[in-house]
Parts: structure tokens; sequence; C-alpha cells
């Protein structure tokens, strides 16, 4: 699904999520004056609250590694596919199976 505008900065985050604990102000009243939605500001706190070890969750940069991760995942899996294709085409034209090591 695409984004509907770019990524907030994360200095814009980090004021948002400082404003919420101010406790000057209601969350939904924040995000109002700053163009966001409820929804979004509550879940950039409690990600923050997750990264400073206030509460269980994935930090920021798990998930960032895990994301990165599930993206290699997929990659090699694709590879693989196309090396196991490559190699079953190749087996039926010559009517072998390289073996490992060959240098033909």
């Amino acid at each position: 699904m695409p984004r509907t505008h770019p990524p907030y900065p994360p200095e814009f985050r980090t004021e948002a999520v400082r404003l919420v604990r101010s406790g000057g102000k209601s969350l939904a009243a924040i995000a109002r004056d700053l163009g966001v939605t409820h929804n979004t500001l509550r879940a950039w706190a409690q990600q923050t609250r997750i990264d400073e070890g206030l509460e269980p969750g994935l930090t920021t940069d798990e998930r960032d590694e895990l994301r990165r991760l599930r993206r290699e995942n997929r990659q090699l899996k694709l590879e693989r596919e196309i090396l196991a294709k490559a190699a079953a085409w190749f087996a039926r034209e010559t009517g072998s199976i390289p073996s490992e090591g060959s240098s033909s």
C-alpha cells in the first residue's frame, strides 16, 4: 500500500514525542496541532518507550535489521529458485547433471 506522503523527519518525531511527554495537552490535541493522526503519534510515543527499554518489544534497530533480513531472505530464495531452474534446464539439454567441482 503506497504512502500518502513522505515519512516525517526524525527530528519532527522526537519533538512530537517530547510534546506528548510534557503532558501539557492531550495526545489527540497534539496530533491535531501537528497534522498527524492520533494513532501515528501514539505509535511514535510507544516506539520511543520500547527503544528506551521502558516497554517490551522490538527496538527500532531490531525492526530495521528484521526488515533487512527478510528482504535478503526473499532475494536469496528467488536466486535459489532461478539456479534450480537453470540446473534443471541444463540437465535436460545435456542429458546429464553436472557434478560439483567439474570444470567443463
